[in-house]
């Protein structure tokens, strides 16, 4: 069924510099693309005339934009959220978090996966980067729940041979959905061997499929990294040929000018996790001089037991505010670039040609979202895009779009029974945690 988003503030990211950033018009979607994106009633009604069918969603009152790309989550660790706070990264991992991922089943990872789907769903993200185990059962979820994913397959040097055997499957099983890709994750250059990450860079090439991992996240692994091949984290990967556009490289925090540099020639995917950051106390990662140097820099949440949450409102308004702290410049990542590390940039990183995604723009995939501009903290509005950036919340996200579906509508996600959802993840995390 066709769909026309009448009388909508269209904020498209796809502005010049210079040019008004929004408009008063009509957005109208026939399958899975935007046939329709003018501020001409009459042109809307040649739309309605041609499908007549089509359902009419008037957006008086509010914002239609591209949905958010989530360039780097561990989705399934919603069963972790709040599990082990306050804790150094290498404590955390040891102690906490790698013992309860033992015990968890693959049934398990799909329920949490669930949830983080519907979180994210809610909070207007269309598209989302996983790092996980049992990503061959979260294609399903993610066929289910209607959102857009990259489902990357983690592995260490202790699980290698159980993953690289289950990445042929989890392609053939994502083969059925445009939606959804399947990719290549070891973990990082100090918890994986060079033999072995070449054994996963050769299987993503085999299957054409993308890779991610966390590159220079913190001093400890810059200094392991230094110690056992004497290069920074970037040149170690590099020498093994690890980057190139295809890949995305989460946190790059700790690098240097020339590790800036090779990101940036290589056209490595930067996912900067700004709020997960802060809480480890990881670092800033240097989005200005990355940005500077052509690097593509995008916006992830990181897992919930390190944000805790999976709100890329949050996260990009938190991005724009903490390069201009660390960067001393108030000037530094203004509102309308830090929206589009979460969607021009974003869908660049997952391999979409621009203007196929990330934009509203007629022949583009139809991801997007209805924010309710009515809201106190939303008004009054000076500026749109500033309102959206600096004040704007999850919450305020009511209608979603993906694929030319409706998959949130009253901030009701089309298919889940939300108490039910919550009574199973209790459930699981009372057993988990009771072992």
């Amino acid at each position: 069924m066709a769909i026309l988003f009448s009388n909508a503030t269209i904020l498209p990211m796809t502005a010049d510099e210079g040019s008004p950033k929004t408009f008063t018009g009509f957005v109208g979607v026939a399958g899975s693309r935007i046939a329709l994106v003018t501020e001409s009633a009459s042109e809307a009604d040649a739309f309605r005339a041609a499908h007549p069918d089509a359902r009419i969603i008037d957006c008086t009152g509010r914002l239609l934009m591209p949905g958010l790309v989530n360039t780097h989550c561990h989705a399934a660790m919603t069963l972790q959220r709040s599990y082990a706070d306050d804790i150094a990264l290498m404590e955390w991992l040891h102690d906490y978090i790698w013992p309860f991922e033992a015990r968890q089943t693959a049934d398990d990872v799909a329920l949490g996966m669930t949830l983080g789907v519907v979180e994210m769903l809610l909070g207007g993200v269309t598209s989302f980067v996983d790092m996980y185990y049992h990503e061959n059962r979260c294609v399903e979820v993610a066929e289910r729940l209607g959102i857009r994913a990259m489902l990357g397959c983690n592995y260490f040097d202790s699980n290698v041979e159980e993953v690289l055997p289950e990445v042929g499957q989890a392609v053939e099983l994502a083969a059925c959905c445009d939606r959804v890709r399947i990719a290549l994750a070891p973990h990082s250059p100090y918890t994986v061997s060079p033999e072995n990450l070449r054994r996963g860079k050769e299987t993503a090439e085999r299957y054409g499929l993308h890779l991610m991992t966390h590159i220079a996240e913190t001093q400890d692994e810059v200094r392991i990294v230094r110690e056992k091949y004497g290069m920074t984290p970037v040149e170690h990967l590099d020498a093994l040929g690890m980057l190139d556009a295809r890949t995305i490289g989460a946190h790059c925090i700790h690098l240097t000018d020339s590790d800036i540099a090779t990101l940036a020639a290589r056209g490595v995917a930067v996912s900067h996790n700004p709020q997960s950051n802060m809480k480890i106390s990881s670092g800033v990662a240097p989005v200005e001089r990355l940005r500077a140097a052509g690097a593509l820099v995008t916006i992830g949440t990181d897992g919930t037991c390190s944000n805790n949450d999976l709100d890329m409102f949050e996260e990009v308004r938190t991005a724009a505010f903490l390069q201009k702290s660390a960067t001393g410049d108030p000037v530094a990542l203004p509102a309308y670039e830090a929206l589009k590390l979460a969607t021009v940039n974003g869908a660049r990183a997952l391999g979409y040609a621009e203007g196929e995604l990330g934009v509203v723009r007629e022949g583009a995939l139809a991801d997007l979202i209805v924010v309710d501009l009515q809201k106190p903290h939303l008004q009054p509005v000076h500026d749109l895009v500033s309102n959206i950036v600096y004040c704007g919340k999850a919450s305020d996200v009511d209608t979603v779009m993906v694929d030319g579906r409706i998959v949130v509508e009253n901030r009701r996600v089309a298919g889940v029974d939300l108490p039910a959802l919550y009574a199973a993840v209790a459930a699981a995390v009372k057993r988990i945690t009771a072992k």
